[in-house]
């Protein structure tokens, strides 16, 4: 078939292709390869295939007679061009990269999408009418499990469950949700690929719900685009789809400290006595959070404000500063909506800042804060003065945001945005708050990192700096339960800052051993914040002395771990790693793993099972893989591979190091303020099962944005070589150009040695001041920016 045939073909199809309709079989007319990019025009329209990495095939359909697709909310358009080649064999068209690859085969048009070798799905039905939807199908293997879809509670491997893709708030949910406020259309396969559904519409997933061995996918959107990312392992697999959509920037430090949060402090002296009774109690905080009463006295009749309510709290900037000083944080509630009772309404109207109806005026519609308009966050003027109302608050003193009702919860199909109608930007709304204010900071205040807040994202939304939490979970055993699945689901689909209201929201349940639970599995989620409506306090420090000193222990062992988190989140902002991660990490092919949710790693060197149970005695904890685990709190050696039952213990959790870890600590448990990183613990783990072993710690000044970029920062590197006589330990600094020198000592401590060594050596001089406690060695260790140590130990026999 000539070139000039060819296109005579295509323009007649275009001028004269029937509407797109269901069970219409495709074929193809013609393909081509121009600039990386395959083309292929069939019966019902023309497909672009392109590369967007040796790991990433983005495909985008465009049926006849239909305007080109927009751009993307989650892809960046510019990206480097990717080698690819075009090939014709016995069984089809292939475009191929060095990794990824698609065949094309036809009668009927099928897309068949294969890695290494193997196939991942195939396309066996391209986007259709579907009623009011658009479809498309694919075909995937019997065997594999399924992941994604956003935040829900449905267990871990989601394969036959249909997905509805609306974020919407789920009030005083427990064991199950299946759906809440983060729905993504994306879903991950044990085949270790995934596929990326990019439009941002409203729609559904069927993960072979309705149909064995079929994947399908309906929007109200049009875009009709996916992108299919494949890896040899989950960290690749994360590795490019977070290089696809964009990486968390690492937030402030302090965002890994200790809140004090409920619904909500209602007056500037009992935010006061808040501080006066945690530093009472000796238990660190690092920030405050205030929920709805700074703007007004009560819960309805006042959203839209967005000012502080100057009777309750008289001098806000003074406050915030008094705060400040003690090493708290201020973080501030705010919603899109503009109430029609509050100071605002006149002012958003006047503005045009609100989503109108279909005459083009304001939309207004009862809310259960009142009648209420919406924010219009498409809108490049309504952008503006939300915006503009953060600078003013920031000017007072304000140290991160809370974005609430993001979703938007209550959302009317007849309002209409600058962009689209409310359905088809529904999905976006959220993605689109947090990136004004990621924007606002670049622009406005470029040396700072926002702490971002907010309940509902949409894929990439991590590129903005969003940290998401999981809504209004009831105060119960239920509602614990289901906390890990969807902190562990949300990390994989590029959201690694997914964490719960510790201790529960909703209702008024006094239970402390729920409450301790919470707050010991809090200390190894990525936010520790108390969060409820306040019939009783979320605040430790006004529960009963039993509770409060177990609640005490946790928060003291989170900040202990403050260098090991913020080593994790960097290497998150590096990598799109999240902190809680999966079991089958350890055991890919392990099929059993895929269901399971209520054990897993935090970072690389932890791996924690939480008591989601009342009155356990006992836990049984699988420890994947061939490393061995040693107890965090007893220092006991388990061989990997194994289930073990735990007796548990009233002030802790079982929490197991794997063999070879390097752990960081700080030496005293301390404000983020107060945190001295010039002096360290580094616990180091040593066994036969992992005879060589690396670490990493990574420090900067906590809050400046891109340190690590501008060279302000320095990386600690650690690896050891095991053997039956020797064990040989290399610490090296590695400080960026711009880093101030600052010379640091480690308090080394050696576990799993079974006899105290019989020489100690450091750059190959003898050390004299070691000491063996019977369970581990310890010494003092100096390092200086830029240099390197050597520890040799030469072990007794």
């Amino acid at each position: 078939m000539t070139l000039l045939r060819s296109f005579l073909i295509a323009l007649a199809c275009l001028c004269a292709a029937p509407p797109l309709h269901a069970q219409e079989p495709d074929r193809l007319l013609h393909a081509r390869l121009s600039e990386g990019e395959l083309e292929l025009l069939t019966a019902q329209g023309r497909y672009r295939i392109r590369p967007l990495s040796e790991q990433v095939l983005q495909t985008q359909f465009q049926p006849w007679g239909e305007p080109a697709p927009g751009p993307s909310h989650t892809v960046p358009a510019e990206r480097p061009r990717v080698d690819a080649t075009l090939q014709r064999d016995a069984d089809g068209l292939w475009l191929r990269t060095a990794g990824i690859a698609v065949q094309v085969l036809d009668q009927p048009l099928r897309l068949r999408y294969v890695f290494q070798g193997q196939e991942l799905l195939q396309q066996v039905e391209g986007f259709h009418a579907a009623g009011e939807q658009q479809r498309v199908r694919f075909r995937i293997s019997a065997e594999e499990a399924l992941m994604g879809g956003g935040a829900r509670a449905l267990g871990m491997n989601r394969r036959g469950h249909r997905l509805k893709l609306y974020n919407r708030a789920h009030y005083g949910y427990g064991e199950r949700s299946g759906l809440m406020s983060t729905s993504l259309p994306l879903v991950l396969s044990s085949k270790r690929y995934l596929v990326h559904f990019d439009d941002g519409g409203v729609g559904e997933l069927d993960l072979a719900r309705h149909a064995p061995h079929t994947l399908a996918y309906e929007t109200s959107n049009r875009r009709r685009t996916y992108q299919v990312v494949a890896a040899p392992h989950w960290e690749g697999l994360l590795a490019a789809y977070t290089g696809l959509t964009g990486r968390q920037p690492l937030p402030p430090r302090w965002a890994l400290g200790s809140f004090a949060s409920r619904f909500g402090y209602r007056s500037e002296a009992q935010a006061r006595e808040v501080l006066a009774r945690y530093r009472a109690a000796d238990i660190p905080l690092d920030a405050i959070v205030f929920d709805l009463f700074w703007f007004g006295k009560t819960v309805t009749g006042t959203m839209g404000n967005l000012a502080f309510d100057r009777d309750t709290f008289p001098d806000p900037a003074g406050m915030m500063r008094d705060f400040a000083a003690q090493g708290v944080q201020t973080v501030l509630i705010t919603e899109p909506f503009i109430l029609k009772t509050s100071q605002r309404w006149d002012e958003a109207v006047r503005e045009g800042v609100l989503a109108t109806d279909a005459s083009g005026q304001p939309a207004s519609y009862d809310f259960f804060f009142g009648h209420t308009g919406l924010i219009d966050l498409f809108k490049p003027q309504a952008r503006d003065w939300f915006w503009a109302r953060y600078r003013e608050l920031k000017s007072l003193g304000v140290g991160g945001w809370w974005g609430d009702l993001g979703e938007p919860e209550v959302h009317p199909a007849h309002l209409r945005h600058a962009s689209g109608s409310a359905d088809e930007v529904h999905n976006q709304y959220g993605h689109e708050w947090a990136r004004l204010i990621h924007e606002g900071y670049q622009r406005d205040y470029p040396n700072e990192r926002p702490f971002i807040l907010m309940r509902a994202g949409y894929s990439g939304s991590q590129r903005f700096g969003l940290i998401p939490w999981s809504g209004d979970v009831a105060r119960s055993w239920a509602g614990l339960s289901s906390q890990p699945e969807i902190a562990l689901q949300m990390g994989l689909q590029g959201l690694a800052y997914m964490h719960s209201d510790l201790g529960g929201f909703a209702g008024a349940n006094l239970d402390d051993e729920l409450y301790v639970r919470w707050l010991q599995y809090g200390v190894f989620q990525p936010v520790f914040r108390p969060h409820a409506q306040d019939d009783v306090p979320s605040e430790p420090v006004y529960r009963a002395a039993p509770a409060l000193a177990l609640a005490r222990a946790a928060i003291q062992l989170r900040a202990r771990l403050l260098p090991y988190h913020y080593s994790m989140a960097f290497e998150n902002s590096r990598s799109g790693l999240p902190l809680m991660r999966p079991l089958w990490f350890a055991e890919p092919e392990n099929a059993a793993l895929y269901r399971e949710a209520n054990t897993y790693f935090w970072g690389p060197s932890l791996l924690v099972a939480p008591v989601l149970q009342a009155g356990q005695a006992t836990r049984s904890v699988y420890l994947p893989g061939t490393r061995a685990y040693f107890d965090f709190h007893t220092g006991q050696r388990h061989a990997g591979g194994q289930t073990v039952e735990v007796a548990l213990q009233s002030d802790r959790i079982p929490v197991f190091v794997r063999a070879g870890a390097f752990l960081p600590l700080a030496t005293r448990a301390t404000s983020v303020r107060d945190y001295d990183a010039r002096q360290l613990e580094l616990h180091h783990y040593v066994d036969a099962s992992a005879p060589h072993a690396e670490g990493e710690l990574y420090d900067d000044d906590g809050h400046s944005a891109q340190a690590f970029e501008q060279g302000r920062y320095e990386r600690l590197q650690f690896r050891s070589r095991w053997t039956s006589k020797t064990l040989t330990l290399d610490l090296s600094s590695h400080p960026g150009a711009h880093w101030a020198p600052q010379p640091r000592r480690l308090d080394l401590q050696i576990h799993g040695l079974r006899a105290a060594p019989r020489a100690v050596r450091l750059n190959g001089t003898p050390v004299a001041d070691w000491r063996w406690d019977s369970r581990r060695l310890l010494f003092s260790l100096p390092t200086r920016p830029g240099g390197r140590q050597r520890v040799t130990l030469q072990l007794a026999s």
